[in-house]
């Protein structure tokens, strides 16, 4: 996947894998990161310190090994995970970080020729205020919400 020392993964990446790494990153990273990796999770949301964006250019850059050093170790404010999430699924979470770093910078020459898609607003992230709110239905006989 590149030339830095580390920027490979120590496996052929199947879809299988960015599955996995999906699932473990939401579940794991999603809560200070953000399921979009902006930072901008709930925990930050809530007033805990803000950790970057996986869009900041110097994070695009870093190469693989890093994110699985940030994983099994730690980092400022970020606790280490190697005790919670195995090492193959840290490989997995940093093979998603760099799908989602690349969908969220894609350009049209990356997307064959053809235009990126928008994000539709009612896939945004949970608690994002892009989602409305739907009413409770009135019922026909009070006038009262129903339950």
């Amino acid at each position: 996947m590149g030339s830095n020392p580390g920027n490979y993964m120590p496996f052929a990446v199947t879809q299988a894998d960015l599955d996995r790494g999906r699932e473990r990153f939401n579940i794991y990273c999603a809560p200070c990161h953000s399921r979009a990796g902006d930072g901008n999770g709930m925990v930050p949301q809530r007033g805990f310190r803000h950790p970057p964006s996986y869009h900041d250019e110097r994070l695009r850059k870093a190469p693989l090994g890093y994110f699985f050093q940030v994983m099994t170790e730690g980092f400022g404010a970020m606790p280490d995970y190697a005790s919670q999430i195995p090492a193959r699924d840290r490989w997995c979470i940093v093979a998603y970080i760099r799908a989602l770093q690349l969908s969220q910078n894609a350009t049209v020459a990356d997307a064959g020729g053809h235009p990126v898609p928008s994000p539709a607003p009612e896939f945004a992230e949970p608690g994002s205020g892009a989602t409305p709110t739907v009413p409770l239905p009135q019922s026909s006989e009070t006038g009262e919400e129903q339950k």
